[in-house]
């Protein structure tokens, strides 16, 4: 009977395994190969060049540079895991080992939940709650500064006690939308609390200044270019449209906001003022684009003013 444990615990490692296991998780195949060290260092290796190195590209990176360097991320982060498959493999057929008794399949579906849920919960999540996340364009209400099919970049680090990012005019705000908070809404944030906004015509104005600037005819378009401090945006009217004048005075803990798109957005107009408490995120940058004619390249790395 001792011969024969001493033969099942002598089994080598099959190579598939390894390597499947890799597949899985990033470092389980060392783990079965029993390379402990090796496989913590190949799990934080793939950790850590997938959500911390594309933060630091998308929130730091000049933008001309994101788009390359988001790509030389996503490649890194591959590798790592071709790599992980590839030496496990290859370290299960070259070094066959004894198996080990606490090498059970429990311990590796507990240990890859495990590594899943700190990928996802820990990096992941984290980093979509607090850093930087992902956001699409499926209306018009922003263009041209968003066109529908635009992927886009917002900065989590926004409007919270200790965040870098302060609300200010003229910022591309991202905000839970005041009738249906299931959803996320962009607009321009165009008033602060006790600010006294006036729309005349077409001519927007800010505590009695005027921030509108001259009217340009492109096609069936007007096209105005706004502005606030050193930050300018360029704003859309239906030529045809009429404008009634209106005004309004943001109450405390409050934000005006409108679309740039100003015939084709909901906004303060309809829905009212949006609480300071619900803006969660400033636009940052395009990172993909796509539209009837295909993938819109020109767009790509574009940063939102």
């Amino acid at each position: 009977m001792t011969g024969l444990n001493s033969l099942l615990n002598a089994t080598p490692r099959r190579s598939v395994v390894a390597a499947l296991l890799s597949l899985a998780l990033p470092g389980l195949g060392q783990l079965h190969n029993g390379a402990l060290d090796k496989a913590l260092w190949t799990f934080l290796a793939f950790a850590l060049a997938g959500a911390p190195a594309g933060v630091l590209a998308t929130l730091y990176a000049p933008s001309r540079l994101m788009a390359p360097l988001l790509a030389a991320v996503a490649l890194l982060t591959l590798g790592i895991w071709a790599a992980s498959i590839v030496d496990a493999w290859r370290e299960a057929r070259a070094e066959p080992a004894p198996r080990r008794e606490w090498q059970v399949g429990g311990l590796y579906a507990l240990l890859l939940l495990l590594g899943n849920a700190a990928l996802y919960f820990g990096l992941v999540s984290g980093v979509n709650a607090h850093l930087v996340r992902s956001f699409t364009t499926p209306a018009d209400g922003m263009a041209p500064t968003l066109l529908r099919g635009d992927y886009f970049f917002v900065d989590m680090r926004y409007n919270c006690p200790l965040c870098k990012g302060r609300v200010s005019r003229g910022d591309a705000g991202v905000f839970v939308y005041p009738d249906d908070r299931t959803l996320y809404y962009i607009k321009r944030v165009i008033g602060l609390p006790g600010d006294h906004i006036a729309l005349r015509g077409r001519a927007l104005f800010v505590n009695g200044a005027r921030i509108s600037g001259a009217e340009a005819i492109e096609g069936d378009r007007i096209v105005v270019r706004e502005q606030s401090d050193a930050r300018e945006w360029r704003v859309e009217w239906g030529k045809a449209n009429i404008v009634p004048d209106a005004e309004w005075v943001v109450p405390p803990a409050a934000v005006f906001v409108l679309g740039d798109n100003r015939d084709e957005t909901r906004d303060s107009r309809s829905f009212g003022f949006v609480p300071l408490a619900d803006l969660v995120g400033k636009a940052r940058q395009i990172w993909f684009s796509t539209g009837p004619s295909g993938v819109r390249w020109e767009r790509i790395g574009m940063t939102i003013e």
